[in-house]
């Protein structure tokens, strides 16, 4: 069984969960987020707590009770995450590494110098806010953890860091491996 379904999520002030069918949504300073689970779990909620509880009767053998553990662990985390995002929300920060490689932002648009023959030009999807606190520095911030971490890898993926001089887009403290060039 999983370790994280033995203890409940707490429910801060100010947060409300709402559990419906098959969905369940979380509504919080920030905004609302919604999740749809599968039947192989039962989600319990009172005013200060969730509990998470594999559903039994859809085991057909003793083998299948450890997969609706595991079902048990990824949407205990799943939900922790909707409430954190509702509270305090998520950030990523990318820095961005090169001679001549900016950023900055047009409106809700981003763009990046990153030596190509024209600018990178990235509009962020509804929830996503991006700021340029500095021309080598990106923010990427929202409510959605997934959203969040998905859009920072978007972006990192346009320049990814050259293993010969580590020029490119890396988050904020990753430490990028350089392999000695060519010695004549």
């Amino acid at each position: 069984m999983s370790r994280l379904n033995k203890k409940p999520i707490m429910i801060p002030k100010g947060v409300e969960v709402k559990i419906e069918d098959d969905i369940i949504s979380v509504k919080g300073p920030l905004g609302t987020l919604k999740q749809a689970f599968l039947p192989y779990i039962i989600i319990e909620a009172d005013s200060s707590e969730i509990w998470i509880k594999p559903n039994t009767n859809m085991a057909r053998r003793k083998s299948d009770e450890k997969k609706l553990a595991t079902f048990c662990g990824t949407y205990w985390s799943l939900i922790r995450s909707m409430i954190q995002g509702v509270t305090s929300g998520f950030q990523k920060n990318l820095e961005i590494v090169g001679v001549g490689y900016r950023a900055q932002l047009r409106g809700k648009k981003l763009v990046i110098n990153l030596g190509y023959a024209h600018p990178v030009e990235i509009e962020p999807p509804d929830g996503i806010t991006i700021e340029v606190p500095a021309p080598n520095a990106i923010t990427v911030k929202g409510i959605d953890k997934h959203l969040v971490g998905q859009v920072a890898a978007n972006i990192k993926r346009w320049r990814e860091p050259i293993v010969y001089s580590g020029k490119g887009i890396r988050y904020k403290g990753e430490h990028v491996r350089t392999k000695v060039g060519k010695k004549v």
